[in-house]
Parts: structure tokens; C-alpha cells; sequence
């Protein structure tokens, strides 16, 4: 059955810092803050409308939700755990900094029916943090990950790429780090960058210069898989679609369908390697067996892995199986 959030923005008014790359406004759309009224129109609506509550969870993003002011935390946990039990919502997830959690907090948490917690760990470079004004260690995000998993809470981590001082290897490395850490969940967000933003200055100036686009997606893509085969579920990969961020971004790596490049790329490297090892000099056609939820994603958009092997001499077609595991391909001529 397939997991669902009920999403509840709380913007900026919860972080400590303002990162080099934050725009919450922009990020997430909002421009209020919601109270406890909100938070109950939202879960009635959504009750009404989902169809397995019990695979749900009310979701408060967009800021650190353990750093706003306790009363105002109180509010809107005692609106949401409302809706939490036997017949409701499965539980209630919030994101956070790393160093914004501690044992009193956990305890709160637990008492009002939170069964997820995400952290922006962002990078598990200190440099990097340092130079993107995070306000926070990557000792910070190892301890906080150990507390969350001690006291059975679903760890999720978030993490960037492409940031200022961060290299791709960079990100690679901060990749294995967070796999380290064994999250339940991971989300991998491409940087992207925002106009009147810090690291927008630093675009502008030339102090900042992104890696090309395509050399990102193989990038976020070798992350992906490394995830998937330790057994992490990747929930995100890439910002979600706005028009906000369309509007105030200046560079970066948004693109609405950013994960569906990424799974395409992990794909065509697949079919690649295994045409390489078990067919090396092949010519003319061949047929790859994917998992059948996979073909549109090995296909790629536009046909684009199709078109790749033909300009090397491949007539590919792609099938559908039951047996096949996810990024993986079996051939057949």
C-alpha cells in the first residue's frame, strides 16, 4: 500500500538560521503561518478524501518544527493528534534541524502520536556546512540520527547537492555517510538557486558556479541506487513543481520531472553495464526486461534511452516483468 503525507507548510519562522540557499516562501508556496484551526480543516478534508487513512501521516514541513516556539509547537501537535488513531491517520511527521533535537523534545513528540522525523542533514561536510551558513556539524546530524532511531521514531534524512564549496564527489561522499547512518527514508534535493538568496549573490558575483546539468543527474542518480541497494527508500529526488520557484530561481538544478531523468539514467548505466558484460560486441536487436512499474522510466522521457542505443548501433525494446528488481534489467535477444 502506498504511503501518503497530509502536508502542513510551516515556513521559515523555526529555523535559527537562514541558510545560503533558503527562500521558504518561495519553497514551499506559503505565506502565512497555519495555527491549530488550519491543521483540523486540512486532516477533516483529507479524511474525507483518502482513501487508506491508515497509510497516512499529517506532515508539518517547510521550517524546523522542533525550533518555533514551544507554544506554538503545542498548538499545532494537540490540532493534529486529534486526528491520529484507530480509524484516522497513521501518525504525524515533522522536519528538523539536527541540532534542534534532544531527549526532552523526543519525549514531547512521542507523546503526540509523531512516528517520523526528518533532519536537514544537507551535507556531512563541515566545510561545506560552515560555508553555507547551516549552523550545524555533521556530529550533530550523527547524534540527533542515533536519539530519533533509540527511541523508535522512522528516521528520514535530507540531504543537498551541488552547494557552494561542495564538490560531486563531495556529495557522493556525504551519500555514503548518510547511508551510514541507516535512515529509513532519504530525500536528495539538487540545489537550486533562488534570487535574493545569499547564494544567489554568490551566482551572480561568479564566486558560485554550478556543475553543468547533466553531470548533476548522473551524479543524483549513482545516489539514488546507492540508497536503493542499502535498502533506503528515496521519497524525493528533486524540488517539487511551483511556479514560485520558476519565477525567483537563477540557476540550479529544478526541473519538474528531476527524479524521472535520474531513474532514466540509472537505467540506461543498467542496460549498458549488463549489454557489455554479457553481449560486448552485439549489433541489431535486443530486448531488456525491466520491473514493470520501470518502462516509461527506462524508456526515459522522450525515448532518450532508446535513442542512445541506437546511435550505437542497438535496436532496444523494453518489456515489462514481475521478476525483475528495480534498477536492474535481464536481456534477452
Amino acid at each position: 500500500m502506498k504511503h501518503s503525507n497530509i502536508s502542513v507548510f510551516v515556513p521559515h519562522v523555526g529555523c535559527p538560521h537562514k541558510c545560503s540557499f533558503c527562500d521558504q516562501r518561495t519553497i514551499s508556496g506559503a505565506q502565512s503561518l497555519p495555527h491549530g484551526r488550519d491543521v483540523r480543516e486540512v486532516c477533516e478534508q483529507a479524511l474525507r478524501e483518502v482513501s487508506s487513512p491508515e497509510n497516512t501521516e499529517i506532515a508539518f514541513f517547510g521550517g524546523s518544527f522542533t525550533a518555533i516556539p514551544r507554544d506554538y509547537m503545542l498548538e499545532l501537535l494537540e490540532a493534529a493528534h486529534e486526528y491520529v488513531g484507530e480509524g484516522r491517520f497513521r501518525g504525524i511527521r515533522c522536519s528538523t534541524r539536527p541540532d534542534c533535537i534532544n531527549a526532552e523534545v523526543l519525549e514531547l513528540l512521542k507523546g503526540f502520536g509523531v512516528t517520523a522525523i526528518e533532519l536537514g542533514a544537507q551535507s556531512m561536510k563541515d566545510e561545506v556546512l560552515a560555508a553555507n551558513e547551516r549552523g550545524h556539524t555533521a556530529s550533530d546530524v550523527v547524534n540527533a540520527s542515533r536519539l530519533i532511531k533509540e527511541r523508535g521514531f522512522e528516521l528520514g534524512l535530507q540531504m543537498m547537492t551541488g552547494l557552494y564549496k561542495s564538490s560531486l564527489a563531495d556529495d557522493m561522499d556525504t551519500a555514503k555517510r548518510i547511508a551510514d547512518l541507516a535512515p529509513d527514508t532519504v530525500r536528495i534535493y539538487p540545489v537550486v538557486v533562488l534570487r535574493g538568496t545569499r547564494l544567489g549573490q554568490l551566482y551572480l558575483s561568479g564566486e558560485y558556479a554550478p556543475a553543468p546539468f547533466d553531470e548533476m543527474v548522473e551524479v543524483c542518480a549513482d545516489i539514488m541506487k546507492l540508497f536503493t541497494d542499502r535498502g533506503i527508500r528515496v521519497i524525493k529526488c528533486g524540488l517539487h513543481a511551483s511556479e514560485f520557484v520558476e519565477q525567483d530561481m537563477v540557476a540550479g538544478y529544478y526541473h519538474p520531472a528531476f527524479r524521472e531523468l535520474c531513474e532514466a539514467a540509472i537505467y540506461r548505466s543498467s542496460i549498458l553495464h549488463t549489454i557489455e558484460r554479457e553481449l560486448p560486441d552485439c549489433r541489431g536487436k535486443v530486448t531488456a526486461e525491466v520491473s514493470s512499474r520501470c518502462i516509461s522510466k527506462a524508456v526515459g522521457q522522450k525515448r532518450a534511452n532508446i535513442e542512445f542505443f541506437r546511435e550505437r548501433g542497438l535496436d532496444l525494446t523494453i518489456v515489462g516483468s514481475e521478476t525483475v528488481p528495480i534498477y536492474e534489467c535481464k536481456l534477452r535477444r
